[in-house]
């Protein structure tokens, strides 16, 4: 058979997958532009509705499912969603050995099925727990169990129900209070980003979660055998570092925070989102209707830290070149407004600063802790710093 003909055919359902969503874009915004969506639009209640209707089943769970692409600040049904289905196809791919998988996820241990697993379960387990935290009125940070500990124990310790069910539960009963406590006692009172406490709590409980698997082995039947780390995972065939790579690179590093690194599920997130937005501006990113800017700045902060580390890219194999992306620029956003002032200092900032210092603290971890707790971290560090720095030279006020 044609090699071309074999090339053309394994490229055939992400390019259809994608012109079709591609397609039902563009009918929704040209049914937005002509003026003629207004009837139906409205059919989809926005943030402000799920935020005070939360007693009622669908908008709790609506909030629930929207926790899944929470760690990205969309915080919308549709991206979750769009996540988990390009993961899913990702990971699919993966396992047939398809040429279009893009990068491997979950950094080529085919871990995926485990690690999904444990998030949700964690993810489930926290609001069992903690979902009475939302009667307050106000935001609480109830997803960090779905990006934190949980994938980082499986990564770290392997695949197995073992594995995953304490690491659920770890997430649970440590994860989720620490960002609880930390975001509505020091970020509240002190009118801090929320972002610190989330990440804060992260870095914290999974520390401590660690030292405990190390002291009680029988956790997670055994001391880790490989270090499992992203920061040292090399990728099994070298790449160019090209122009294609780069693109590429950047699109994956919108899914890194939950540990999958991969451009099927980055574009399930970032469809998912942009539809969300057209079918109602004011559901997605917190009803902030800032959504286009969060993308500009999470795009330009990626692109800038993938050409300024791209050495560090080629010598290690893998950098945090994401960590802006679900930290400093975002934050930044909804704190300082969309203005191009705002996105490109904090995109910039973020990129220069964030993954060199994730890098070192990573460097100066015990090898018993998945490597992760550096880049949150850093995120932490990082968006303390940097929005105070960039409100004082755009001069704009919270």
């Amino acid at each position: 058979m044609d090699k071309s003909i074999t090339l053309s055919r394994s490229y055939f359902v992400p390019l259809l997958l994608m012109c079709l969503v591609l397609s039902a874009l563009i009918a929704v915004g040209i049914e937005i532009i002509s003026g003629r969506a207004g009837s139906w639009l409205e059919l989809w209640p926005d943030y402000s509705h799920m935020v005070g209707n939360l007693d009622e089943p669908l908008a709790r769970l609506r909030w629930i499912v929207g926790d899944i692409s929470e760690v990205a600040f969309y915080k919308h049904e549709l991206p979750a969603l769009g996540l988990l289905a390009g993961a899913a196809l990702a990971h699919w791919a993966n396992r047939h050995g398809k040429r279009w998988q893009g990068f491997a996820i979950c950094y080529g241990t085919g871990l995926w099925p485990w690690l999904v697993s444990s998030s949700l379960l964690g993810l489930a387990l926290s609001h069992v727990l903690w979902g009475w935290t939302l009667s307050s009125g106000t935001w609480q940070p109830t997803f960090v169990a779905f990006v934190s500990l949980p994938a980082a124990m499986v990564l770290l310790f392997g695949a197995g129900w073992k594995v995953a069910l304490n690491g659920a539960l770890l997430g649970a009963l440590l994860v989720t209070p620490a960002s609880l406590l930390l975001v509505n006692f020091l970020c509240y009172p002190l009118q801090l980003p929320v972002v610190i406490g989330n990440v804060g709590g992260m870095a914290i409980a999974s520390f401590l979660a660690f030292l405990l698997c190390r002291r009680m082995p029988w956790l997670v039947r055994s001391t880790p055998q490989v270090d499992a780390r992203p920061s040292v995972a090399v990728p099994s065939a070298k790449p160019d570092y090209g122009v294609v790579w780069i693109l590429r690179r950047v699109l994956a590093d919108f899914t890194e925070a939950p540990f999958f690194g991969n451009e099927l599920a980055s574009l399930g997130l970032l469809l998912g989102v942009m539809l969300a937005y057209f079918i109602s501006p004011g559901g997605p990113a917190y009803g902030s209707q800032l959504v286009l800017e969060i993308i500009a700045g999470q795009a330009l902060a990626s692109f800038i830290g993938v050409l300024l580390w791209r050495p560090q890219w080629r010598r290690l194999g893998w950098y945090p070149t994401y960590i802006p992306i679900v930290s400093v620029v975002p934050a930044a956003v909804l704190t300082l407004g969309g203005s191009w002032q705002v996105i490109v200092l904090s995109a910039a900032l973020g990129a220069l600063t964030a993954p060199p210092l994730a890098h070192a603290i990573s460097r100066r971890l015990p090898d018993y802790v998945h490597g992760y707790i550096a880049n949150v971290l850093s995120m932490a560090i990082c968006t303390l710093a940097i929005l105070p720095f960039v409100r004082l030279v755009t001069g704009v006020m919270p």
